[in-house]
């Protein structure tokens, strides 16, 4: 048996027994039914040679086809070529039951010498006379020594022969075990046969030809990655000549349909595919094809076999069906995808919907390629204008020029003044966003102008007000006329205004936390006009951050910004804020992997393609710093264009970002740069509180690494009373901390003892570790060791709970490949209990890591060329002191001249720059 013949021992014993009774003189009919493809032929050719083996009976052959099927008798003169008395025309009634007679009684004759076999072949494609002279011949086939063998596509019709001499066998489609012995027998794995039951659905035929174009490699996808097209010219041929309309509707509709076809279910496919649902073909043979044509190799060579028109047009059908079934928005919009344009207006808004699903799941390409498919429909100015609008907020991130010009092109389709109004803030946004703040304000004073409408006027004053504060100059402006607003302003615009002006007043130092929070938080259950929602909360947010109430700025944020994975809108401005109060927050909260997990999306979108988010890019770099990953950190830094930089409060956020960096790996004079450029930054604004870039506290701390003690105390002092001024735990502990670091002795642990004291019922776990730990390192230093230690166990304890592995293995969290085992704090606890010689850790008696923090203050400023009475007057100490806490670092590193210190230090250096390095930031 060959191996197409799998699976056909019922056919082959039901043609044995027919075969057996007419030889013995009581003649049968046998039909084998299936559909096209499988092995019905090859069945009949191995039937006809089994019962005609050894002579045993005679057989008369005939082959049907389409081309033939119109020429009465076609059938029979192939069985009978050499029959004189086979006409070529039909006969009447009567004339045809002679003919019939006679060759009947011809059959019989031929017979008796020999029984006979009758083998025909596609039985739905012969002749109609021919097919009643097959009838004749079954209603007489018991007394003669015949045997009829015919096949038939069961989709083009049944024989209707007497049950009474014979049967019907229907042919199924092959089993997953037959088709995987086949893929088997050919050498191929298991994957392959997995492949073939699936795109082949039991239909040897098909099995056969894509074994025939398989090849090495991996699984194919698509056609274009088969080794030949057998497989493909196997479907286009049975589409476009084979099947019958029935099955070839059913297929392409199930094809079109795609992962929607389980949802329309067998009636509205066949009401999709022109038919009607009850059509009288609806068979078995339906599943197959569902089977087969679910599959993607199929679906693709069924498509390829249709003409565009006619596959349009049935697109269109399965699109409203799917529409009016309720299937998944991207199911729908994926087949009006194929549409020349959307004609309708139901499909424009299941694009629009579609969209707006795709990008709640973080898939902006596909929602961008909805919504430009929509706007190839014939559209109204305002509906063009609001798809244009919303196309070109998605684009913005990942091409700003694009974005930028697709916001224009909507500007520009609205002649009315208040739709042009409403577009304007989107425009503005995105120019803000690229940088570009100066062009922002003249779109808003452009579009302003020509509005009559004095409260729309002065939401779009208030809206600029928000985009000015990325420009100095226009940022002093817009608060001078947010004061003017205040007092007449409509009171859905007023909180805003009162909100901006706040921000100024806590930036020159002038408010104190209490003050600013007395402000926002009755404003916050006030009704706000919805056009301002977001500046406002935005504004709202960034005080309540300052001001440590950071669950509520979260909150805030999280109420208009979208859940990952899904990116920001960047064409509202109080957006662009909420996103970086969210970043912030998260980071002064010591939840860096958040930090990481929410924006670094959001930055890898805008990598390159002229968003400026250098904010963004500070928060994610320092959460990288903190949790190890310093390269990473570097590189995120250094891929901003400084060269393109205005004077945004951003940047003066990159400086002091930067100066972190430097601080944490010892270059005390990059440090103090880069925070004296942020101070400038910021003083050009009149922001010189320390609630968002504490920059004095780390050039104070710059300046003891560099031995500059003087000046760093004028600095340390001025921060520390601002910081009083705000009041917050978390402001004035930083302060506390770098006056301690420039004083040190009793007054630094005063101060320090009071930055812990005030930190401990703070949300500030960083700044609390990091207190901890200078408080810990002075107390040593001061003698009292014990209570030294239990400080420095405290803050390990800490840094453990905040910089502990994350347990969920989420893949946003940061793992990059220059991390480190442990994060800063991490670092710097453990480092410090082993240096201490707390109980359970080792304390080296020798080397750099032996020395104590006022042995390796006064060693590193000695190594800098200072003289013991230098070091004295930085440190405020005795100079007998300064030359004791010398001859006891000589002998641990082993050397006995002061020009072989600095070859013999390693690690980290001064008291100072352990402050410098744990000192977080807020910018």
């Amino acid at each position: 048996m060959g191996s197409v013949l799998l699976e056909r021992e019922e056919a082959l014993a039901a043609a044995a027994r027919a075969g057996e009774s007419a030889r013995s003189g009581a003649g049968r009919w046998l039909v084998f039914g299936a559909a096209a493809g499988m092995g019905r032929t090859a069945l009949l050719r191995e039937v006809a040679g089994r019962e005609a083996a050894g002579g045993a009976m005679r057989v008369l052959r005939a082959d049907c086809s389409p081309e033939e099927s119109g020429f009465p008798f076609a059938l029979v003169r192939q069985l009978f070529p050499e029959g004189g008395e086979v006409p070529f025309a039909d006969l009447p009634a009567a004339e045809e039951q002679m003919v019939f007679h006679r060759l009947v009684t011809r059959l019989a004759r031929t017979a008796e010498r020999r029984p006979v076999l009758l083998a025909v072949d596609d039985l739905h494609d012969a002749d109609m006379a021919s097919r009643r002279w097959l009838g004749y011949l079954a209603r007489r086939l018991a007394d003669l020594p015949v045997l009829l063998v015919l096949t038939e596509c069961r989709e083009k019709g049944t024989a209707v022969l007497p049950s009474a001499t014979g049967t019907s066998v229907v042919l199924r489609p092959l089993g997953p075990e037959a088709v995987a012995r086949l893929v088997f027998a050919r050498g191929h794995g298991a994957d392959r046969a997995e492949l073939c039951i699936r795109a082949c659905a039991g239909n040897p035929v098909l099995v056969h030809a894509l074994l025939a174009d398989l090849r090495e490699g991996p699984l194919p996808r698509s056609l274009s990655e088969l080794g030949g097209s057998r497989y493909r010219d196997a479907i286009v041929h049975w589409i476009r000549a084979r099947a019958t309309p029935w099955s070839r509707g059913l297929s392409l509709a199930v094809a079109v349909a795609g992962g929607g076809a389980a949802l329309l279910g067998g009636a509205l496919l066949h009401e999709a595919a022109g038919l009607c649902p009850d059509h009288r073909a609806a068979s078995a043979g339906a599943s197959a094809l569902r089977r087969l044509f679910s599959h993607p190799l199929a679906r693709e060579a069924a498509l390829a076999a249709v003409d565009p028109a006619e596959l349009g047009a049935l697109r269109g059908r399965i699109a409203r069906l799917l529409d009016e079934r309720g299937a998944p928005t991207a199911d729908v919009a994926a087949q009006l995808l194929h549409l020349d344009r959307p004609g309708e207006e139901w499909m424009t808004q299941s694009l629009e919907d579609a969209a707006e699903d795709a990008v709640r799941g973080g898939r902006v390409d596909e929602a961008t390629a909805f919504l430009r498919h929509a706007l190839t429909a014939p559209l109204a100015p305002g509906r063009r204008a609001g798809l244009t609008l919303r196309l070109g907020a998605l684009e913005l991130p990942h091409s700003a020029d694009a974005g930028i010009r697709r916001l224009r092109a909507a500007l520009e389709l609205h002649a009315d003044r208040h739709e042009r109004a409403a577009v304007a803030p989107a425009l503005g946004a995105a120019l803000v966003a690229r940088g570009r703040t100066d062009t922002a304000m003249r779109v808003m004073s452009q579009v302003g102008s020509a509005v009559d409408d004095g409260e729309l006027v002065r939401v779009l004053q208030t809206t600029a007000a928000v985009m000015a504060s990325h420009d100095a100059v226009a940022w002093r402006n817009a608060v001078a006329r947010m004061r003017e607003l205040t007092a007449t302003a409509p009171a859905a615009v007023e909180p805003l205004a009162c909100g901006l002006v706040t921000e100024y007043e806590v930036g020159t130092g002038r408010l104190s936390a209490a003050e600013a929070l007395g402000r926002v938080l009755p404003r916050l259950a006030a009704p706000v006009d919805p056009r301002l929602r977001d500046g406002w909360l935005g504004t709202a947010a960034t005080l309540l951050q300052w001001a440590d109430r950071l669950d509520e700025a979260r909150a805030l944020a999280e109420e208009a910004l979208p859940a990952p994975p899904a990116l920001p809108d960047l064409t509202d401005i109080g957006r662009q804020c909420l996103i970086s109060v969210r970043a912030e927050a998260a980071l002064w909260a010591g939840d860096f992997r958040r930090v990481i997990a929410e924006n670094a999306p959001l930055l890898d979108a805008c990598a390159g393609q002229g968003i400026r988010m250098p904010h963004l890019a500070s928060m994610v770099a320092l959460a990288h710093c903190e949790l190890g990953h310093r390269a990473h950190a570097r590189r995120l830094l250094a891929g901003l264009d400084e060269e393109s930089a205005d004077s945004s409060w951003e940047w003066n956020e990159l400086h002091y970002a930067r100066a972190f960096l430097h601080m944490a790996e010892g270059n005390w004079q990059a440090a103090l740069d880069d925070y004296l450029s942020c101070g400038r930054g910021q003083s050009a604004r009149d922001f010189v509180s320390p609630v968002a870039t504490p920059w004095r506290s780390g050039a104070a701390l710059a300046l003891v690494g560099l031995g500059q003690p003087a000046r760093a105390l004028e600095l340390a002092e001025e921060e520390l009373s601002y910081s009083r001024t705000w009041g917050t735990p978390r402001t004035v502990s930083r302060a506390l901390r770098a006056h301690a670091a420039v004083v040190g002795g009793r007054r630094g642990l005063e101060s320090l003892s009071e930055a812990a004291a005030v930190l401990r019922t703070a949300p500030a776990p960083v700044e609390l570790v990091e207190t901890l730990l200078d408080l810990g390192h002075a107390r040593i230093d001061a003698g009292n060791s014990r209570k030294g230690r239990e400080d420095l166990h405290e803050a390990h304890a800490l840094a453990l709970r905040l910089l502990a592995p994350d347990p969920t293995g989420h893949p946003d969290a940061p793992d990059a490949p220059d991390a480190p085992a442990t994060g800063r704090l991490l670092r710097a606890t453990g480092n410090a209990l082993r240096a201490s010689g707390a109980r359970g850790t080792r304390r080296d008696t020798t080397g750099s890591a032996a020395l104590t923090r006022a042995e390796r203050r006064i060693v590193e400023l000695a190594a800098q060329g200072q003289t013991n009475a230098q070091i004295g007057e930085v440190l405020h100490l005795a100079r007998r002191t300064v030359e004791t806490h010398l001859t006891h670092a000589y002998r641990k590193l082993g050397v006995t001249r002061r020009t072989q210190l600095a070859s013999r230090l390693t690690g980290t250096g001064t008291a100072a720059s352990s402050s410098a390095r744990s000192l977080t930031t807020s910018g």
